[in-house]
């Protein structure tokens, strides 16, 4: 395995300006996402109230038509000190929806204001030139499309109906800068089959006991960086994946994550779960999970194969929740599969974890199946403490989501590093430690299983109880 391998037309240091980024990963001029002067289309003058009782929908969607068919550089302007109560929304190309100054979008709640289809409450398909703007903000009014609150699963059970904030399918260069949203009842920002994306200094404030509120999720989409976002929310923050039934969509690819911040109860940056069709050259840099159910992951499930996978200079804090919740406090977790039972998965290979710090209750673990090797993983400079600081029980593996039948969760201690199944695996740097609460079913510093040409170079660490395990357990 090279150490020195790159992701072509993906450089990602600090002085890469958006302008050298567009050029590098499409080839195309950055001179797509400069706009002129831009004309105002002040959303008042259609109609709208912004008094945040009265549906202002129509007269929005009149301003967004007008805007698009303007043929000029068209600004749909919500000013602030607004609210506007709104069901869906379809943006359209060319066009920058600008929440200027504390305006709001405010979400109905009655489904007959959005369509039936994957609702959203905005939504685009083939936009060319869309831009999301503003220091505004989007509500998506998460608890009025719950139920009841489970004490044991701490979560809202959710309304069979719930719209996304987002669905933005098949639009190219794309922008959304500045914004934020929250309460989300669903996804947060879904963007399938788009390319050439920039997305800038988000802010997303989803509930923590919501599910499924994802934060930001690009499905089979290509050549985009999503950087200097802060995130909360209560499933994925930020994950990658390729969905089932959408091959004409293409894969997902050139993908840069860089500067974000990110707070779930699940995974703070992932891959995955649905894998369905092709993942690579993928970056995650200088990212902070201040908590999270699971540290960086993939979790490959389905057909597509994954590769050319980098997670550098990451902070990560993993704990464990209620046991409904996915994620068991995992420091790291690459998996392999599947998600059904007999179904072939794919390929896992050529991922390097770099400079990667973390706090967590539970392993570093690379766990491929015995027909299916996860292989050339580089660990380097990977820095672990194993500690203890929750009430929920361990002792246990994670192994969700899987076939079905299957209970996911297996019992097991807790090594800070656990390797199973996999080939040509390095690692270069890397400690191992424990907390001041060490528990007793804490064991190895580093366990491998059925591990083909396995490297160890400077690695530091002792078993959690040296008078009971060793150090390293290779088997």
């Amino acid at each position: 395995m090279d150490e020195k391998h790159f992701i072509r037309g993906c450089e990602t240091t600090s002085t890469v300006t958006r302008r050298n980024f567009l050029q590098g990963i499409s080839g195309t001029a950055a001179g797509l996402f400069v706009r002129k002067t831009a004309r105002d289309f002040d959303v008042r003058d259609y109609g709208a109230t912004g008094n945040g009782v009265t549906l202002d929908t129509l007269a929005i969607q009149r301003t967004i038509d007008s805007a698009a068919s303007s043929g000029t550089n068209a600004r749909v302007l919500l000013r602030g000190g607004r609210r506007y109560l709104t069901g869906a929304l379809t943006l359209k190309g060319g066009i920058d929806l600008h929440l200027a100054d504390d305006a709001q979008l405010i979400a109905s709640t009655d489904p007959k204001d959005y369509p039936q289809d994957a609702p959203a409450i905005l939504m685009a398909e083939q936009a060319v030139g869309l831009k999301v703007s503003g220091t505004g903000h989007i509500d998506g009014q998460a608890m009025k499309f719950m139920t009841t609150y489970s004490e044991a699963d701490e979560r809202w059970e959710p309304r069979s109906f719930r719209p996304r904030m987002f669905s933005l399918k098949a639009c190219r260069n794309l922008e959304i800068s500045g914004i934020s949203f929250g309460h989300a009842p669903q996804w947060g920002l879904y963007m399938l089959g788009c390319e050439q994306v920039l997305i800038d200094t988000i802010r997303i404030q989803n509930l923590l006991d919501v599910p499924n509120s994802d934060g930001i999720d690009p499905d089979r989409c290509r050549h985009v960086e999503i950087r200097n976002c802060d995130i909360v929310c209560a499933d994925d923050a930020i994950v990658i994946k390729t969905s089932e039934h959408l091959d004409s969509y293409g894969t997902s690819a050139h993908i840069v994550v860089k500067d974000c911040r990110v707070t779930t109860r699940d995974a703070g940056l992932k891959i995955g779960t649905e894998t369905f069709g092709d993942i690579s050259n993928i970056v995650f840099e200088r990212c902070k999970v201040v908590s999270s159910g699971r540290g960086p992951t993939i979790t490959h499930r389905h057909g597509g194969d994954i590769s050319n996978i980098e997670f550098r200079d990451i902070e990560v804090v993993a704990e464990h929740h209620a046991a409904r919740w996915w994620g068991w406090g995992e420091a790291i977790s690459l998996s392999v599969r599947p998600r059904v039972h007999g179904e072939k998965v794919g390929r896992l290979r050529d991922i390097r974890i770099r400079n990667l710090t973390a706090r967590a209750e539970n392993s570093v673990r690379i766990d491929g199946s015995k027909d299916n090797l996860i292989e050339d993983v580089l660990l380097d400079h990977v820095d672990i403490t194993i500690d203890r600081w929750t009430k929920y029980p361990g002792a246990m593996f994670d192994n969700r989501p899987t076939a079905h039948g299957d209970q996911g969760l297996e019992p097991h201690t807790t090594p800070a590093y656990s390797m199973r199944n996999a080939k040509n695996v390095v690692l270069k740097a890397c400690k191992a430690h424990w907390g001041t609460s060490r528990q007793d079913y804490f064991s190895y510093a580093l366990e491998a299983e059925n591990v083909v040409g396995l490297e160890m170079k400077g690695f530091r660490g002792e078993a959690a109880h040296p008078e009971r395990d060793p150090a390293v357990k290779i088997v």
